[in-house]
């Protein structure tokens, strides 16, 4: 509690003399399960997202953005502080256990932690000790009990946020604990929207930090009759589901509406909006292609993810990067923009992206993922890897096997330049093991002949 209160005051000590202005608004929307290619703008010319589309002209758009894993609650935690999940130890989605393991796996998968654990600092927490005011709407997967919930880890409001991984509808009645019914048959992307605008509308005249994590287009699929109408028959390449392609629509309906707000408002040029996705697409739902596999594994399919930023007087409008990113560097970037500090000895595993918006690089060379587990489908391997420049290398547990993939010509991961570049992967893999030991990751054990199955 005395470092928390000590963390409130440094950073009220340096922003007390700083005009609200010289702080934007901050506005996250993070969907979930939404794959790379689940946007017009990414290249899909079946779904149809203008809103977000919009919001790519007006920002830039990161072509190799990555989530900090391939499920969704380890990229939660490492979003919202900013450090790595292996560090962490949120390395599954939940509670890991008997219902993710294979009978005939040759490795347990680690424990992990299921909550995010007070002792660990959230941008909520840095960003209201800042003084601005901190609003949670839509998922959160972070701890089934109320103690973990977003109203503990530093925000002011919470509708939506709780245990779940997935609503039990899409329809009110929703029975999500935190968000009491109010219209029968609202659609809850609809009605996380309208709670965002009526937060904006109460809390506009100081600096706002706002969650906007959908539960769409996760699972159960369900979307509005007249937003799955649009794409029955249309069913092929880029989409395989029609009602999905409704639960994307209502995402691009959400986010245009909060952004019509804030021109509405006249703090459109003083808001940094940031829009990304907790994991890649989940293959039994999207067409995740040309990227390979999907949501639980460490291909591209499951990692990659769309981004777009707009921070007006910093990036230039319509922009592409491909300068490979990842969640972290989200943290980075808002924590940059709102002028709040580390405390002492702190570090977070991200880089803020205004670099990038000045012409710059990086200080890293490196990116590195850490799934020791099975996912929920049981068709993944558990494993590590390290992005390096173009090359991607991935380490897996169950044979302590790896494979190399040379990214710039091989996007879909279809050859294994492993044997063929055996210094390389040398390199990588004794990076990679380097970082896990850093990191202090926790890693699978041999599954011994006594080991209840």
């Amino acid at each position: 509690m005395r470092d928390r209160l000590l963390f409130a005051l440094a950073c009220f000590l340096n922003v007390a003399c700083a005009h609200a202005a010289d702080r934007p608004h901050i506005i996250c929307i993070m969907a979930d399960d939404l794959g790379w290619m689940d946007l017009h703008c990414q290249g899909n010319d079946v779904l149809q997202t203008p809103q977000l589309d919009n919001l790519a002209k007006q920002g830039v758009r990161f072509t190799n953005a990555y989530a900090a894993a391939p499920v969704c609650s380890p990229t939660r935690a490492a979003l919202i502080t900013g450090l790595t999940p292996a560090r962490l130890h949120i390395t599954q989605h939940g509670a890991d256990g008997k219902q993710f393991w294979p009978a005939d796996r040759r490795v347990q998968p680690p424990t992990t932690k299921a909550e995010l654990a007070h002792e660990t600092t959230t941008l909520a927490e840095r960003l209201r000790a800042a003084g601005y005011a901190t609003g949670f709407f839509g998922k959160w997967h972070l701890g089934d009990d109320p103690k973990f919930w977003p109203k503990e880890h530093g925000f002011d409001v919470n509708l939506g946020g709780c245990g779940l991984g997935g609503p039990p509808t899409y329809f009110d009645p929703y029975r999500i604990p935190t968000l009491p019914p109010r219209k029968t048959g609202e659609y809850l992307c609809d009605r996380l929207a309208d709670e965002t605008v009526a937060f904006m509308r109460r809390e506009k005249d100081r600096p706002m930090f706002v969650c906007l994590w959908t539960y769409n287009p996760h699972y159960p699929f369900e979307a509005p009759d007249e937003l799955v109408a649009h794409f029955k028959g249309r069913e092929g390449p880029g989409l395989k589901n029609p009602i999905y392609g409704g639960q994307i629509a209502a995402v691009d309906r959400a986010v245009g509406r909060v952004l019509d707000e804030l021109k509405t408002l006249g703090i459109a040029e003083q808001t940094l909006v940031m829009f990304t996705s907790d994991n890649g697409g989940w293959t039994g739902a999207t067409d995740n292609r040309p990227l390979r596999g999907g949501k639980g594994d460490l291909y591209e399919g499951g990692l990659r993810v769309p981004l777009i930023v707009r921070w007006p007087g910093v990036n230039t409008k319509g922009a592409v990067d491909n300068t490979p990113v990842v969640s972290m560097d989200l943290t980075a970037t808002m924590l940059d923009a709102a002028g709040v500090p580390l405390a002492k000895d702190e570090q977070l595993d991200g880089e803020s992206l205004r670099t990038l918006f000045r012409g710059g690089k990086l200080q890293r060379d490196a990116l590195y993922f850490h799934y020791p587990h099975f996912a929920f489908h049981k068709a993944n391997r558990p494993g590590s890897a390290i992005r390096w420049g173009q090359y991607k290398l991935v380490l897996r547990y169950d044979d302590n096997s790896v494979e190399l993939f040379e990214l710039e010509n091989d996007l879909g991961e279809t050859k294994d330049l492993a044997a063929a570049k055996p210094d390389i992967a040398r390199k990588l893999k004794d990076r990679l093991l380097n970082w896990l030991a850093e990191t202090k990751a926790g890693l699978p054990t041999a599954v011994r002949n006594s080991d209840e199955k």
